[in-house]
């Protein structure tokens, strides 16, 4: 089986299992990080691309909208800047990703899954290949810190990667 076929039955899984919680959860919790409303989290991000025979590295920052709609569940809208560091003197792939997304928390309020899809639009060095993107992750966040482990995979670029996101993050 392949890498990508392998994640798209985690996220599947991970899926199954959001679903279960939230059937199985009969009691009512109190959230302390999110009331209903939006946040804007800016961050930066650094990945180790799946193609390391071609791509180095990457390194981005983004900013991503959030809308709560209910104390555990929101949406996202992201959008941002990656550069695929590639090595061998050629000219690096840097672009713009612009994804929307559903988060959930799992745990305390604080513990998340997210699944995000989208393009990639290609903006450096003469690319002109666009791409879609989906991109699994999960992560912690709090009041001000959000930090994220996220696959992000490519339909049109030969690799796909794997990326830390640090974000600082605030009501609006």
């Amino acid at each position: 089986m392949k890498i990508t076929g392998k994640i798209k039955v985690l996220f599947a899984f991970a899926i199954a299992i959001l679903f279960a919680n939230n059937l199985q959860a009969q009691e009512k919790t109190e959230a302390t990080n999110y009331d209903q409303g939006f946040r804007l989290g800016v961050g930066l991000n650094g990945g180790v691309p799946t193609n390391h025979d071609f791509y180095n590295y990457s390194l981005g920052a983004d900013v991503r909208l959030q809308y709560d709609l209910s104390k555990r569940t929101s949406v996202t809208l992201t959008t941002g800047f990656t550069n695929l560091f590639i090595n061998n003197g050629v000219k690096d792939l840097g672009f713009i990703p612009v994804k929307a997304g559903f988060k959930a928390f799992i745990w305390e309020d604080q513990f998340y899954v997210l699944g995000e899809i989208g393009g990639g639009i290609a903006v450096t060095n003469g690319y002109k290949q666009d791409t879609y993107l989906w991109t699994p992750g999960i992560g912690y966040a709090n009041k001000i810190i959000d930090v994220s482990l996220r696959y992000e995979a490519y339909t049109e670029y030969d690799t796909n990667q794997i990326a830390l996101r640090v974000a600082y993050g605030f009501k609006l």
